[in-house]
């Protein structure tokens, strides 16, 4: 369990650090992802794009 954690945990920081760099490319503003302002903040909730990355991936391992 100790291991999933930490592979979660490099997975959330390394997604944090390519986020800009994802958004240059368009993922975060695909048709299927909610943008919403709630209490003067801005949230997002990349539906679309996280069903995307999760195929890609999935592709990815299924080749390896």
């Amino acid at each position: 369990m100790l291991r999933w954690f930490v592979v979660i945990l490099l997975a959330l920081l390394l997604l944090s650090w390519l986020s800009p760099w994802l958004q240059k490319i368009g993922l975060g503003k695909l048709p299927g992802d909610l943008r919403f302002r709630l209490f003067g903040r801005e949230w997002n909730v990349p539906l679309a794009s996280t069903l995307l990355l999760s195929v890609v991936a999935n592709f990815v391992a299924k080749i390896i």
